[in-house]
């Protein structure tokens, strides 16, 4: 703790904290002495050896006292005051410790000192006898690479070892002996290794003694459904052993590893160890004999007669103590007959001590311990018994009890029953029987020593104390006849059945267990045994560690080592001791000593014990919390010091409570030693005073637990299930609260030993864990009042607690006479709360003691706060219950069983507040009741319930006569109550109020911590989320909402389901789907869904979606009120079904109308025209794949009337339709050359046509002079351009906010823009795809609008342009959302099928009015951009006198610069437009013009063969144009005869662009670009100005245009000419093209000479 921490306070105190007194050991009558020389340093630890000590100080400095004899200086002489150990300095030691002739320290970095005797190795430094200073010491571990040191946390030293424990919670040991549990025989190991038997548990702790050492293991947790092995590891030994009898089963998991127990020296190889953790070698072996052991070291099952009757064995050993056993060491096997000898003799002894131990128990010291019968879960987490699953079944079956007893041998039932019916009083037996005293024992001494022949000391396996945890307090005790012919596996079966669970120590919690110390812990040892210090009940040595089994579930959490004997401090302050007990050491005279036995302390509990080399030392709680210290051991007394005598129990030193609050006590050779903290301001004593009650409280909730639960949950008909289930919560809450007050205990204890820092104290550290367990068991044990738990339990109860009426009474500190047994109960399991007022109250206290100003005052202060207004918040809780549980008491019978709930609470109800229902009827009974989740009226027989959850409340305005009236609105009820006085609306309105408010918050516990008294708001939000199902309303009935809620009605997002499957999820307005939501509706008979998404209005589909049926029709587009209606697409089939075809266009109330495109894809055929009620109806186009073309009229379906037909080689027929493809009445039919007939046709076309006419053939002339009519003609017929696509741009206009195009306002448009960008943004951020940053830029951009002020200027064009441009790429946007249809649409048109010549100018004339209709919107949006074909005029400023191409001067034929900048729909749109058409449009250009452009393509190939000189030549280039050096790859050269493909490389470069650009314009510019470069070539060669004449330019740029090799010219031609701005024809763009186009004519018909 560094100095600049510390509180003022503690600065005063520290001179009185950690003052070292010593005194001699071996007497009771003793003055502690101070230790002088330490002047006022805090001493935090301090370590005995036999003639010496260790301080460590509050700084981390050592000091060190008594013999020294490895000091240079100090060999003979006695240090009576401490001196520094000065190489330590700077090194910040935290912990010491001392064996009997060395020493150790541990500094914060985890490194180890070592210094003082070394002969046996044990300060870890090779060949060296003693080591005079401290010596740093390397701990590295050679299983990692590369070898990482060790950090160590505790060092344990004993005689001749040394053990550490690292920071990963594994035993380093060093030194000599079998005490270091390492496999070798080599001593001394002075190079430090890990202890392997022990690696990979959690050790708490380590201790030794001289030759023995200790650790304290956690437990594992508890593995279910682990696999048991079935044999033992190492010597193939059985793990468990099934013997029939004639009427009964013998069952035993005693497997004792023979392997286990060292062997002498001279035999090393036989060192082998039983790795099995469940192989436990103090058990004895039972099983029927088996005659084949040959060999020497047992591989099968060892065996024991026990036949014999177990009396004559008792007297046969009486006295024995260590028979046959007595030379630890060398026992070795020569031969079958040893080994069995010697394993009968370990079987007597063991048998002999089990009964001595149960003989000799006192019969004045009533057990602590929880030994009820047998119903003992420990901890889950010891190492599970390869029994127990076997052992659950039967146990399960048969009763625990019995089981237990039968399989030691057949006993009458009476007998088991008079057995079991005594509670226990055995502290140290756990074999589940028990008597008050030796008298009553006697009468069973037989079966007793049947019972413990099987179970030897150990826990029995038969009530495996782990598997009554998972198999439960609830068994019932009644046995099916004698156990006799009845198969273990039987057994099984029938115990799987009536199973029920409850865990009595809390599932393993692995929160509390990290922050605190675990009591699930276990004891090993190993070491020399000689003394029976190791616990095993033998005084074998043991080389391994090994599990001391019968501190199972004892919850250990501390080990102190002395001499010859161990100790064992329990978190229920009791001390288990074993070992050497010549001096009295013990604490008891119980024998044999070789199991642990509990020492008798008689203070109030022992939180703190210290083993000397032959006594003891406890520190207990006296009644005023100032620890008392007792000794156990020798006795001297003053007048005759050669008179020794023991302890007869451990003795109270007097003198030591007068020195001040002992804190630790130290026990060593000659000297005890004790650190004493003086009580300033009674911080320490408030200190001392929490730790105790904390323990005393856990001893309590202990008792309950074992005498008062555990037997509660064993009793039959405990009501029925959920009563059961209740019981069983409340039981495991309580379990889980007792186990972390256990925990708890232990930490303060540990807390004392050290600094004492008051914010490090766990119920301020870890509060939440604190208020977290106790509000879970407030909520438990509430719910069980309810539900009339106690009254319940009262009835089957009343027997056992009848019988215990005194124990009950004492838990529960209730005084006064005849108590109902239901008080008796209540009082008892709301007991734990009133130690929140206690925690509340010490904290206080201790807050006291600091300045007012200083955090730890306000810490304290807080948490004092904290635990003060949970203590009153589950006061008023156990108020809430009480009132409820009153109040069902009275309630009619039959409504109570469906309304009564656990967690169901009564707030008020109107029998006792006048309130009634408005316009009732006269005779109508309205009974209100409201709970904490609902609001009940009840009338005659019925009653409904309102969920608070749905429940608005408002008070009516005064006026209009309703003058105590409150309104209740629910989802699908809306009624007034009416109150008595307004006094009574008002609380009412409150009540209400609070309730929902508190329904709507969820559980009611969650109280702010501290916040003592908050105040709950009033007003519950009118907007909220609720779950609710509807029961009436027609269209919702039976249907579960989900989701947000306003004033009664689903509002915002929520999910809806029906009943029949259907469900909604999106969202809501005032009650009906309104927004975005997704919907599906199962189809029973394709057992498929309907699935639709997108958007509602007012609980119908609306707006844009995308309907995916169950027969694999989807449908894209718009819906008003639940149809098809407007734009979209349908698609139906996929290519497997019958007819795959697909729709686009308008829709009207489900029917197709309007134009549409309709793809057959079977048939290879495409409609484009209108329909009406799903049929073809008015004009239409159809083309097929074989490349037949019709345009004409359609009805229902067919073509009916005029129309026209083309074939795939220009035959034409113009006439009467009656049918599909059937022509029918007047026509014309023109054949590809020209001539014609005229008459009447029938018959349907390609299958023989009759005709009745006229054929015609024109003159030839005629011919040249014009094509056939028909083609001139084509489109007539169709539907004008216009008509199409109406539904998407009126879908455009709308969302505008336009009734009709034009109509509107625009700044209402703008508006609906910006709402339409913000809500798809949002969905888009629901969505699980993300938007690209690119797309979120455009749409940031995007919600600026462009302003316009003033005059209209190039500029602001530009401005409208660049908007345009950002606004068509986002389909979020209105205008990008047309463009993205009009492009599908397109696509959809003329692609597949629709890619037929013959609609090329259709397509053209669709694209044109896609401009003329969307150049209308942008003019609506901007309304001061010009007209189309008005021009902007240029500043003056702008005005450039721009080079013509003809070069240097100014435009020859524009002699003024350009008056302006024209704006028309195509310059404006069209690069928004056309990129994207542009795939299907040039398709069609390249088919019409494909005969055009293979002679093009023909003669350009031809042409460009020649070289350079000889194609310029043949155009007629002039000579002086011709260049004379060309550059070639950055180098120029002389332009020869046979230069190909060199001059005028740079615009034959710029001229093969115009394939990669896709508007006229910038094809345009290209051309431009082409003759600009051309003039700046010739002007290289010619080194002077001129002008070009045409025929000049021709020739030069027709070379030009055949070095370019474009294959499409053609159609970029006429494409250009289609669709450029009308006014670039006549100026200098259109001239150029004019040139480009004569090119394109002349290569065509070029004659090759």
């Amino acid at each position: 703790m560094d100095s600049q921490e510390r509180s003022s306070e503690e600065a005063e105190g520290a001179k009185e904290r950690g003052l070292v007194y010593v005194w001699k050991a071996g007497s009771c009558l003793v003055t502690p002495e101070r230790l002088p020389g330490l002047s006022g340093k805090t001493v935090l630890q301090a370590a005995l050896g036999i003639h010496h000590g260790l301080l460590l100080t509050e700084g981390g400095e050592v000091y060190s006292f008594g013999k020294l004899p490895w000091r240079s200086g100090l060999e003979e002489s006695r240090a009576n005051s401490p001196i520094l150990e000065n190489t330590l300095l700077g090194h910040h030691v935290i912990t010491v410790a001392a064996g009997s002739f060395h020493n150790g320290a541990v500094t914060e970095s985890g490194v180890v000192y070592m210094w003082g005797n070394n002969s046996a190795g044990q300060c870890a430094v090779a060949n060296q006898p003693c080591v005079p200073e401290p010596q740093p010491i390397s701990i590295s571990d050679s299983e990692t690479s590369p070898l990482l040191s060790v950090r160590i946390l505790q060092l344990a030293c004993g005689e001749e070892h040394t053990l550490a424990l690292s920071l990963s919670r594994e035993i380093w040991a060093w030194g000599s002996g079998c005490q270091l549990g390492l496999i070798t025989t080599t001593f001394p190991v002075t190079k430090p290794q890990k202890v392997e038997h022990l690696a990979g548990r959690v050790v708490l702790q380590i201790a030794c003694g001289a030759y023995h050492s200790l650790a304290l293991v956690q437990c594992l947790p508890v593995q279910e459904m682990k696999p048991i092995p079935e044999r033992c590891n190492h010597c193939s030994q059985l793990l468990i052993t099934m013997t029939d009898k004639e009427d009964h089963v013998i069952i035993s998991d005693s497997h004792c590893c023979p392997l286990g127990i060292a062997l002498s020296d001279n035999q090393p190889e036989n060192h082998v160890f039983c790795p099995s953790l469940e192989t436990l070698e103090g058990k004895n072996v039972t099983s029927s004999q088996s005659e084949d052991c040959q060999k020497p070291l047992v591989e099968e099952h060892t065996l024991v007669g026990l036949e014999s009757d177990g009396a004559s064995m008792l007297s046969s050993n009486d006295g024995q103590e260590d028979s046959g056993i007595s030379s630890p060491g060398n026992i070795l096997f020569p031969d079958k007959k040893e080994v069995k000898e010697y394993l009968i003799s370990l079987s007597e002894r063991s048998l002999n001590e089990s009964l001595e131990k149960n003989i000799c128990t006192e019969p004045e010291q009533p057990s602590q311990e929880e030994q009820l019968s047998a119903c003992i879960p420990g901890p889950p987490g010891t190492s599970t018994s390869a029994l127990n699953s076997l052992v659950a079944s039967c146990a399960s079956a048969v009763g625990v009890r019995v089981a237990a007893t039968y399989e030691a041998g057949a006993l009458s039932l009476k007998k088991v029953m008079n057995f079991y019916g005594t509670p226990s009083s055995e502290p140290g037996s756990q074999s589940g029987s028990g008597s008050p005293g030796p008298e009553a024992l006697k009468d069973s001494r037989e079966e007793q020593v049947r019972l413990e022949s099987m179970q030897g000391k150990k826990s029995s396996s038969l009530v495996d104390i782990r598997e009554e945890e998972s198999e439960g307090g609830s068994r019932r005790l009644s046995l099916p006849g004698l156990l006799s012919q009845v198969s273990p596996r039987l057994l099984r079966k029938v115990g799987r059945a009536k199973m029920r669970t409850v865990a009595l120590t809390p599932t393993y919690s692995g929160e509390a267990d990290a922050l605190l110390p675990s009591l699930r812990t276990e004891v090993w040892s190993w070491g020399k045994g000689k003394e029976g210090q190791l616990g095993h009940g033998d005084v074998l040595p043991r080389l391994q560690p090994l599990c001391v089994k019968s501190l199972d579930g004892k919850e250990v959490i501390h080990l102190s080592a002395g001499g010859h004997h161990s100790l064992a401090l329990t978190a229920k302050s009791q001390v288990y001791s074993w070992g050497s007990n010549i001096s009295g050491q013990l604490g008891h005279w119980n024998s044999p000593t070789t199991v642990p036995r509990l020492a008798k302390v008689c203070g109030d509990g022992v939180w703190s014990t210290a083993a000397g080399l032959d006594y003891s030392l406890f520190l207990a709680d006296e009644q005023d919390f100032q620890p008392g210290l007792y000794y156990s051991g020798q006795e001297t007394t003053e007048n005759n010091l050669y008179e020794n005598s023991c302890t007869k129990s451990p003795v109270l030193l007097l003198s030591c409570s007068k020195i001040g609050y002992i804190s630790n006590v130290i026990a060593g050779g000659d000297n005890c030693l004790v650190l004493v903290d003086k009580n300033v301001m009674g911080y320490i004593a408030s200190l001392h005073e929490l730790a105790s009650t904390e323990r005393r409280f856990y001893f309590k909730l202990s008792e309950i637990k074992s005498q008062v639960l555990r037997p509660l949950l064993g009793l039959d008909n405990l009501g029925n299930a959920n009563t059961i289930q209740l019981l069983q919560e409340m039981a495991s809450r309580f379990s889980k609260l007792c186990y972390l007050i256990g925990q708890h205990g232990a930490s303060l204890s540990s807390f004392l030993h050290g600094v004492k820092e008051a914010r490090s104290l766990a119920i301020l550290k870890h509060s939440s864990l604190f208020l977290d367990s106790y509000t879970e068991y407030c909520t438990s044990v509430t719910n069980f009042l309810v539900m009339g738990g106690f009254m319940l339990l009262a009835k089957p109860a009343i027997d056992f607690l009848s019988k215990n009426q005194e124990l009950l009474q004492k838990l529960c500190e209730k005084n006064e006479e005849n108590l109902q047994l239901v008080e008796v109960l209540n009082a008892l399991f709301f007991m734990p709360f009133g130690r929140l007022h206690n925690y509340a109250r010490t904290l206080l206290k201790l807050a006291t003691c600091f300045e007012v100003a200083s955090p730890e005052y306000q810490k304290l202060q807080d948490s004092s706060s904290c635990y003060e207004s949970l203590a009153v918040h589950l006061g008023r809780k156990r108020k809430e219950a009480e009132y409820t549980l009153g109040f069902w008491k009275t309630f009619p019978g039959k409504m109570t069983d469906s309304l009564r709930k656990p967690e169901r609470r009564l707030i008020c109800e109107s029998s006792n507040r006048g309130l009634s229902l408005q316009h009732a009827g006269r005779f109508s009974v309205n009974w209100f009741i409201l709970f904490n989740d609902a609001l009940v009226h009840a009338q005659f027989s019925t009653h409904h319930i309102f969920p608070l959850s749905t429940l608005w409340v408002e008070a009516l305005s005064e006026e209009a006569g309703n003058v105590n009236g409150l309104k209740i609105t629910t989802p699908e009820e809306q009624f007034v109550l009416v109150s008595s006085t307004p006094q009574e609306k008002t609380k009412w309105l409150r009540a209400i109020s609070q309730a929902v408010d508190q329904a709507l918050k969820g559980t009611s516990d969650l109280i702010l911590y501290g916040a003592g008294g908050n105040v709950p708001r009033q007003e519950p939000p009118i907007s909220r989320s609720a779950k609710y199902t509807f029961y009436k309303d027609p269209r919702f009935k039976d249907a579960v909402y989900d989701g947000r809620w306003l004033s009664g009605k689903p509002h915002g997002r929520g999910i809806l389901k029906w009943a029949d499957g259907r469900m909604y999820s999106g969202t809501f307005r005032t009650g009906l789907e309104d927004g975005y939501g997704e919907y599906r509706v199962p189809n029973k008979v394709l057992n498929k869904d309907d699935h639709y998404v997108g958007y509602w209005k007012e609980g119908k589909m609306c707006g844009h979606g995308v309907y995916s049926y169950a027969t694999g029709e989807v449908y894209e587009g718009c819906f008003q009120d639940n149809m098809r209606h407007g734009h979209g697409l349908l698609r139906s089939g996929k290519l497997t079904s019958s007819s795959p075809s697909m729709f686009i266009g308008q829709w009207t109330m489900d029917k197709k109308s309007g134009y549409g495109v309709f793809d057959d894809i079977t048939r290879g055929e495409k409609y484009m025209g209108m329909w009406q009620d799903d049929l073809c109806q008015g004009n239409g186009v159809v083309v097929t794949q074989f490349g037949l073309y019709y345009e004409g009229a359609f009805s229902t379906n067919k073509m009916m009337g005029t129309g026209i037909l083309l074939s795939e080689d220009d035959t034409v027929y113009e006439g009467e339709f009656s049918d599909n493809w059937t022509l029918s009445g007047k026509g014309t039919l023109t054949l590809p050359n020209g001539d014609y007939i005229e008459g009447l046709f029938s018959g349907e076309w390609g299958s023989g046509i009759k005709i009745t006419g006229t054929y015609f053939k024109p003159s030839l002339y005629e011919n040249e002079k014009d094509k056939p009519k028909a083609l001139r003609k084509l489109g007539i017929l169709a539907v004008p351009p216009d008509e199409k696509w109406k539904a998407v741009f009126e879908e455009c206009w709308n969302q505008l906010g336009c009734e009709s195009p034009g109509q509107g306002d625009r700044w209402k448009a703008w508006d609906n823009i910006a709402v339409a960008l913000t809500t798809n943004r949002r969905q888009h951020k629901d969505s699980p795809e993300l938007l690209s940053r690119s797309h979120t830029q455009t749409l940031e951009s995007l919600e600026f609008i462009p302003q316009h002020i003033g005059a209209f200027t190039l500029e602001k064009y530009e401005n409208i342009k660049k908007y345009l441009i950002k606004a068509c790429d986002t389909p979020l946007h209105p205008l990008g959302k047309l463009v993205e249809t009009l492009v599908a649409v397109y696509r959809m048109t003329y692609v597949g099928v629709g890619a037929n010549r013959r609609l090329l100018q259709e397509a053209v004339r669709e694209i044109k009015s896609y401009l003329k209709r969307i150049f209308q919107l942008v003019r609506f949006l901007f309304p001061d951009l010009p007209e189309e074909g008005s021009t902007i005029p240029f500043l003056t400023t702008e005005t450039k006198g721009r080079r013509s191409f003809c070069s240097g001067k100014s435009d020859s034929r524009s002699e003024s610069p350009e008056p302006g900048y024209v704006v028309t729909s195509f310059g404006l749109l069209l690069p928004v437009l056309l990129p994207r058409l542009y795939p299907p449009l040039f398709m069609l250009y390249a088919l019409e013009n494909e005969r055009e452009e293979d002679i093009y393509w023909e003669c350009v190939l031809r042409l460009n063969k020649q070289t350079d000189m000889a194609l310029l030549s043949f155009l007629g280039v002039q000579a002086k144009f011709w260049p004379g050096t060309v550059s070639i790859l950055g180098e120029s050269r002389k332009v020869s005869s046979n230069t190909k493909d060199a001059c005028f490389a740079s615009a034959v470069e710029c001229l093969q662009q115009i394939s990669t650009t896709f508007t006229p314009a910038d094809k345009l510019k290209v051309i431009q670009q082409t003759f600009e470069e051309i003039s700046q070539n010739v002007l290289e060669t010619l080194q002077e100005d001129f002008l070009w004449s045409m025929d000049d330019l021709f020739p030069v740029f027709l070379y030009v245009v055949l070095r370019a090799r474009i294959r499409n010219l053609g159609s970029e031609v006429h494409l250009i000419e289609d669709l450029m701005d009308p006014y670039l024809q006549h100026g200098e763009q259109g001239i150029m093209f004019t040139t480009l186009k004569a090119c394109y004519y002349q290569i065509q018909h070029e004659k090759l000479t």
